[in-house]
C-alpha cells in the first residue's frame, strides 16, 4: 500500500481532477475510487488518508456514506476531507468526520454539473470554466502543502441542518429527474452513458437507450455524451454541457489510479 490514500467520488471529474492534482504533489499516493463499492477499504497501513467528493442536494452523493463505514482508518493516519460543490459545502464534511475524525478539512467551489437544476456557470463565486479550472489547481497545490505539512483545521464542522434536510429529500428528487432522461435522434449508440453510469442504471434494448430508476442525478451521461443526444425532458435541451477537460470516461471507471 502507498503511504497516501485518498478515497475518491467524482461524477463528471472536478473531484478527480482535485484528487489527481494533490495526488501529484503528494507522491506515493493511490487514489481509490468510491463510484462503485471500493476496491480497497482496509488502508491502516497508510500515513495519511483523504476524501474527496462533491456535493450532490447538500450532503454526499450515492452510496458513499454506507462505504464509509466499511472503511478502516489508522488512528494515527492524518486525515483530510475536500468537498466540492456549487456554492455551499453542505453536510458531507460533518457526516464524514462523524465516521472518520477529520484532522484537515475545506470546502471549494467549481462548476454545477447538475445542469437539470443549475446552468454549469452558476458557481459561487460567479466564474467561468476556465477560470473556475486554474482556481481549482490553485486550492489543489494549496491543500498538497497543509496535507504535506501536517496542518489542523481549527475551525469545527458544523452540522448543517438545513442540508440535511434537502439532502434527506434529494435520492427522490434525483430519481423522479431521472425518469425524465431520454435520448434523441442524434444519439449513435455508442454506450459512453452505459459506460460512464455509476449505478448501472443505463442498458441497450435494440436501438434504444433504456434509462431505469436509480438515478442519482451524478449527470455524467448527459455531460460526457459525444453528441450531446441525452435530457432530462426539455430543461436541459438548450443548457451548455460541462465536464473536467482533464478526466476522461475511462478514467472515472479506474478502481485506483496510482501515483
Amino acid at each position: 500500500m502507498k503511504e497516501n490514500v485518498i478515497f475518491c467520488y467524482s461524477g463528471t471529474g472536478n473531484c478527480l481532477d482535485m484528487a489527481k492534482n494533490i495526488a501529484k504533489s503528494l507522491g506515493d499516493t493511490d487514489i481509490i475510487m468510491m463510484r462503485k463499492y471500493p476496491a480497497v477499504t482496509d488502508v491502516r497501513e497508510a500515513k495519511r488518508v483523504g476524501f474527496i467528493f462533491p456535493c450532490y442536494g447538500g450532503g454526499l452523493p450515492g452510496h458513499v456514506e454506507r462505504y464509509l463505514h466499511d472503511i478502516k482508518v489508522s488512528p494515527d493516519a492524518y486525515t483530510f476531507g475536500i468537498a466540492q460543490c456549487a456554492a455551499y459545502k453542505g453536510e458531507g464534511l460533518y457526516k464524514l468526520n462523524q465516521l472518520i475524525p477529520l484532522d484537515y478539512w475545506a470546502a471549494v467551489s467549481h462548476q454545477c454539473t447538475c445542469i437539470w437544476l443549475f446552468p454549469h456557470d452558476l458557481t459561487m463565486p460567479k466564474m467561468g470554466a476556465v477560470e473556475s479550472q486554474a482556481r481549482s489547481e490553485h486550492f489543489a497545490e494549496k491543500f498538497a502543502r497543509d496535507i504535506k505539512a501536517g496542518v489542523k483545521s481549527k475551525k469545527k464542522l458544523g452540522k448543517a441542518l438545513v442540508n440535511k434536510a434537502e439532502h434527506a429529500a434529494w435520492p427522490q428528487i434525483a430519481r423522479k429527474q431521472g425518469l425524465t432522461l431520454k435520448a434523441n435522434d442524434k444519439c449513435v449508440m455508442c454506450g459512453t452513458c452505459a459506460k460512464v453510469c455509476p449505478m448501472d442504471n443505463i442498458r441497450y434494448a435494440g436501438k434504444a437507450v433504456v434509462f431505469g430508476d436509480k438515478c442519482i442525478s451524478c449527470c455524467a451521461c448527459v455531460q460526457y455524451c459525444p453528441q450531446e443526444a441525452i435530457n432530462f425532458g426539455k430543461i436541459t435541451e438548450k443548457r451548455e454541457r460541462y465536464h473536467n477537460v482533464n478526466i476522461t470516461v475511462d478514467d472515472l471507471n479506474q478502481e485506483i489510479i496510482s501515483f
